[in-house]
């Protein structure tokens, strides 16, 4: 298995709306962190999570995070 594209090397934090999202889990979205199906012909594919609620999150975008979508500090050591 290859390793994702770093789209950043530090979290997008924002306020989402409750409903389900879809993460970026190739990094090669132009849409980040979010998914644009730029994972197409990949062995990769979106993270589906969902909200109860609105909520304040930081979501990863080097791709290394354990907890994904959610950033975990994996971007300090890179």
């Amino acid at each position: 298995m290859s390793l994702p594209l770093i789209a950043s090397n530090k979290p997008t934090v924002l306020e989402l709306d409750a409903g389900t999202h879809y993460w970026c889990a190739c990094g090669r979205s132009s849409n980040q962190p979010f998914c644009d199906g730029s994972h197409a012909g990949t062995e990769f594919e979106p993270r589906e999570f969902t909200l109860e609620a609105r909520k304040r999150v930081a979501l990863c975008n080097c791709k290394r995070t354990g907890t994904p979508p959610f950033c975990d500090g994996s971007h300090k050591g890179l």
